[in-house]
């Protein structure tokens, strides 16, 4: 029996040492992974001469340009300033298990930050010089256990500073310098610590003592921090009454939505940046509203709540100086929202949009518009009320509104699987997938019915609705579209308009300021295109500079008879439907006809895009 096992034995031991020492390879599958990982990237010249798959990355002889390696395996990936955009697959990077260095620094990325988390094992991660912006998760960086050097710097990015990075017993570098980071400094503790930058922000409170040893150039810029090292004494808030200065400060000093509020009740103007780059809602993490206790704050509020009840405008209902339009959703006021939890979703050309969720569960948006002193209550009234009314399976109604000299506010009804914009560029994950040739097809009709109605019920608009585009196209649990922020064309200042409406990117309105019906059929172009290229169109952007012109493409595509190129890989494989998909693209064309009068008007777009079916 035993001089049957052996041989066995034997070939099981050989295995077994067979799997404890491999044979000598580089990273495997690296080709590929970095291939796909440049798939996403846009501008990518500098990569295109070395980057081959099927090709050894760490080849000494034909090195791939911006690749790091050790003993055959990809360490480090060095594309600093090589002028690069798109996104970021971080995905494909997982397999490459040696990556230590990541840098991408000085390059046009934006966005919200990419999950990076998921490469436990860097060392080092540099993202500074780019255009990421939105707020940092609180907990993003506690995967990330080995990191030593942690540079951010010049970005746009939000809210506190993620107490993870405190967590982090081996950093080294810190650079947070020259974003929007508000909030108190977290306790970075760490002794292995021996650069730190924290200027140019808008951060609060005391430094820790901790990083006295650090001086004060990394803390300059912070008008509001304060410390021995800045020479600015801290004061310690006062119990009780506090006065109307020291209150509105304290509230300052809270969260982004508590600062909603107290503009709303204390009449403070804040400075918010234009949304000139990608953003996506921020679904993770929710806040409490907290109001500081002041008695006699309280009571003015509980006054003129009580002041405001008594009243009911026409057939809505005034809740809190919260006029309800459209009670499908129930009635709530302003009370109900101090009370209720609520989140940053983002700032856009109107304003900034917050979520919050009611006691009774019910989830809202609630848009803070900017410079919306056209009208007089009574006029705004009417046009709310206007758009209150609709009822189309494509438009998104208002429920309620707020109406004071130095604030506006619009709510409506939330919508949890978030906007078009980030369905097709923030997400890569389960949601993303679903975006099909069929679902993508089924969005487009769902826009055109929408602008359809539109375009009869506000043909008196010099625009009908002025702002779409794919931030404003939200997606229900089944992926039917819903527009919003349409025909603000009224509400707004004439001057502000211009930065707030994406209508007036349309060629007549930055050539002669002149906006119509057919700057609408302009971004319905864009959509289209967006949708079916699956790139985030450089129209978006203020300076262009970053994303894909799809207008510039779609012509050139088009006269050069190569449309099918232009069709995102990942509906490109539904082969029976690739006639349906350039029609599309040409309607796409047409629609984005630079020359105004060339241009089809909105009637001839829906029509040909209802003749393909789906």
């Amino acid at each position: 029996m035993a001089a049957v096992l052996f041989p066995y034995l034997l070939s099981l031991i050989f295995f077994l040492l067979f799997l404890s020492h491999p044979p000598p390879c580089f990273s495997i599958g690296g080709d590929e992974a970095l291939v796909e990982f440049k798939e996403l990237l846009t501008n990518t010249s500098a990569l295109d001469s070395s980057w081959k798959k099927g090709t050894n990355p760490c080849d000494n002889n034909k090195k791939w340009v911006g690749v790091q390696c050790d003993k055959n395996v990809v360490q480090g990936l060095i594309l600093g300033g090589f002028g690069l955009s798109g996104d970021i697959d971080v995905d494909s990077l997982v397999s490459l298990q040696g990556l230590r260095v990541l840098n991408l620094a000085n390059n046009s990325f934006s966005g919200f930050i990419p999950e990076f988390f998921i490469l436990g094992a860097l060392k080092s991660l540099f993202i500074d010089g780019n255009q990421f912006t939105g707020e940092i998760p609180g907990d993003f960086f506690s995967k990330m256990s080995s990191l030593r050097k942690v540079w951010l710097s010049r970005n746009k990015f939000l809210g506190k500073i993620p107490d993870s990075l405190a967590s982090l017993k081996y950093l080294l570098e810190l650079h947070l310098e020259n974003n929007e980071f508000s909030g108190t400094i977290p306790s970075l503790s760490q002794g292995t610590l021996i650069s730190i930058n924290l200027s140019n922000n808008k951060l609060q409170g005391e430094i820790p003592q901790v990083l006295s040893r650090f001086g004060s150039d990394p803390f300059q810029g912070n008008p509001e921090l304060c410390g021995q090292q800045l020479g600015r004494e801290c004061k310690a808030a006062a119990s009780g009454e506090k006065s109307e200065g020291s209150s509105i400060k304290w509230i300052i000093i809270g969260l982004v939505v508590v600062l909603l509020l107290v503009a709303i009740f204390f009449k403070t103007k804040r400075k918010e940046d234009h949304f000139e780059k990608l953003e996506k809602e921020n679904l993770d993490e929710s806040v409490k509203l907290n109001i500081p206790s002041s008695n006699k704050r309280s009571m003015s509020l509980r006054n003129s709540m009580r002041s405001s009840r008594r009243g009911r405008s026409r057939s809505g209902s005034d809740m809190g100086d919260l006029v309800v339009v459209n009670e499908e959703r129930g009635i709530f006021g302003l009370p109900d929202l101090m009370k209720a939890s609520a989140e940053v979703l983002g700032n856009g050309g109107l304003g900034s949009a917050y979520k919050a969720v009611l006691g009774n569960g019910l989830s809202l948006v609630v848009k803070r518009l900017r410079e919306i002193n056209k009208l007089n209550k009574e006029s705004f009234d009417t046009e709310i009320r206007k758009l209150a009314k609709l009822r189309h399976r494509n438009l998104l109604q208002p429920l309620a509104y707020h109406y004071r000299k130095e604030e506006k506010l619009v709510v409506s009804e939330y919508i949890p699987k978030g906007s078009l914009l980030y369905l097709l560029h923030g997400d890569r994950g389960i949601a993303h997938a679903q975006l099909n040739w069929p679902t993508r097809l089924k969005i487009i009709h769902g826009v055109a019915n929408g602008m359809k109605f539109l375009h009869s019920e506000f043909a008196s608009y010099d625009v009908p609705h002025g702002n779409l585009k794919s931030s404003n196209i939200l997606l229900t649990a089944n992926n039917e579209p819903l527009l919003t922020d349409y025909a603000f064309y009224p509400l707004i200042n004439n001057s502000q308009a211009v930065q707030s409406l994406f209508a007036y990117k349309s060629p007549e309105a930055i050539i002669n300021q002149q906006i119509s019906p057919k700057s609408d059929v302009y971004c319905l172009g864009i959509i289209i295109l967006e949708i079916l290229t699956g790139k985030f169109p450089s129209q978006y952007l203020s300076n262009q500079k970053c994303g894909t012109d799809v207008v510039q493409w779609a012509q050139s595509a088009v006269e050069e008879k190569r449309v099918s190129e232009m069709i995102d890989p990942q509906i490109a494989t539904a082969k029976d439907s690739l006639e349906k998909m350039e029609t599309l693209l040409y309607i796409g064309a047409v629609c984005t006809e630079s020359d105004h009068d060339k241009r089809i008007d909105m009637k001839e777009a829906i029509k040909r895009i209802e003749e393909i079916e789906s």
